[in-house]
């Protein structure tokens, strides 16, 4: 069975600041369904929040073995589109870009703990709606196990005795 993929673009915003050490802060804040036109970073226009890049062209792909992830995403009070992200060489435009795209919580985790730059950005409707169809077709959620704590002699060893 092959995965589903839903494009999607990627909003990167920077935002000057006034400190020594850095310049600006980059950091995603939108991303939206992609009509696939571009996959080159286009400029958008300026405001006051800062200078916005859209990078086209992304896309996130839904896997069985990763319907926990989502499931723990889409339950949670606020779901979320995660973005790794990392820093481009000094002197190129745009400074940032989006690497990968997920809506695991699983695979987000697992990319921070790998010292990943991931940030979270709000999921889109038409997004949450594909992904709940997904995991109610998908996830099966493990049976609970009954836990018997500080039993100085475990079940099976019970059973040997018998």
């Amino acid at each position: 069975m092959s995965p589903l993929r839903f494009p999607l673009a990627v909003i990167l915003q920077r935002t000057k600041l006034v400190n020594r050490w850095i310049d600006a802060r980059w950091e995603p804040i939108e991303v939206a369904l992609d009509d696939g036109a571009s996959c080159e970073p286009v400029r958008l226009p300026h405001d006051t929040a800062g200078t916005r890049w859209r990078f086209g062209g992304h896309s996130f792909e839904l896997h069985p073995c990763e319907a926990e992830g989502y499931y723990l995403n889409i339950t949670a009070s606020d779901p979320k589109v995660f973005i790794m992200w990392r820093l481009a060489e000094e002197g190129v435009e745009p400074g940032a870009f989006p690497v990968i795209v997920t809506v695991s919580y699983n695979e987000a985790a697992r990319m921070l703990d790998g010292g990943e730059q991931v940030d979270a950005v709000p999921m889109p409707r038409e997004v949450f709606l594909q992904v709940q169809s997904f995991v109610a077709q998908h996830y099966k959620p493990e049976p609970r196990r009954k836990v018997r704590r500080n039993d100085p002699i475990p079940e099976h060893e019970e059973r040997h005795r018998s």
